[in-house]
This record gives C-alpha cells, structure tokens and sequence, in this order.
C-alpha cells in the first residue's frame, strides 16, 4: 500500500497531571508505531486556554502528531482516541506537499518570532 502523511492534534481533558497526560500520548504514540506508522513529529503544546468550554472545562493539554501511515490505520487510530475519555477533542487531516514543507520548515524554527527577535542587534 501507500502512505500519506498525516497530522493529528487532541485536546486531553486538564484533570490530568503530567504524569498521565505523558502515558496517554504515549499509548497513543504505540499505537501507531505497532501498526506500521512512521513517527515524524510529536510536540506538546501545554495547557491552553479553549474558544468555547467543552464538558464544562475551558483548558485543555494540546498534542500534536505527525506520522506517516497507510490510510487503512487511520479509522483504527480515531476509533482509539474515541474510546479513550481522557481524549476531548481530536482532528485528523491529511498534509499536501505544501503542508509537508512548512512542517519541516516550522520544526527547524524558521517561524519563531522571539528566536529572530533575539538575534537582530539593537542599533
């Protein structure tokens, strides 16, 4: 079959300490890995603060993950982030090349405005 690449991102309810909020995008992480996906990108964006409450809570953990994977897993990973109640909110696309090429280009840190901020020289 062939791959595609694919960007998942979920909200974890903010209950959760470090601790299990590590194990769970840990299971997550295994899942994909045991069925033949290629791990990219994973990034923990941290507790934000959500547009609109969500089973009455208004933060949540953000997780962002890229992999490379044959369409077939990808109804099996979202049947896993479904049944887990840890999992508020999850979406699942597709990347085009485009996409592809500013994940890599933000991964090395060509967007960070503080970094660039850093460097000019106060004149």
């Amino acid at each position: 079959m062939f791959q595609k690449n694919y960007e998942t991102v979920f909200i974890l309810t903010p209950v959760l300490s470090d601790v299990q909020m590590k194990d769970t995008v840990d299971k997550f992480i295994n899942l994909l890995k045991t069925e033949g996906a290629e791990i990219i990108n994973v990034e923990n964006w941290g507790l934000k603060k959500m547009a609109y409450a969500i089973d009455k809570k208004s933060t949540g953990f953000y997780v962002l993950v890229e992999f490379l994977s044959e369409p077939t897993l990808i109804k099996k990973f979202e049947v896993e982030l479904r049944r887990d109640e840890k999992v508020m909110r999850f979406l699942t696309t597709v990347l085009d090349k485009h996409a592809i090429v500013y994940g890599e280009r933000r991964r090395k840190g060509e967007f960070n405005k503080k970094a660039e901020a850093k460097e000019e020289p106060a004149q």
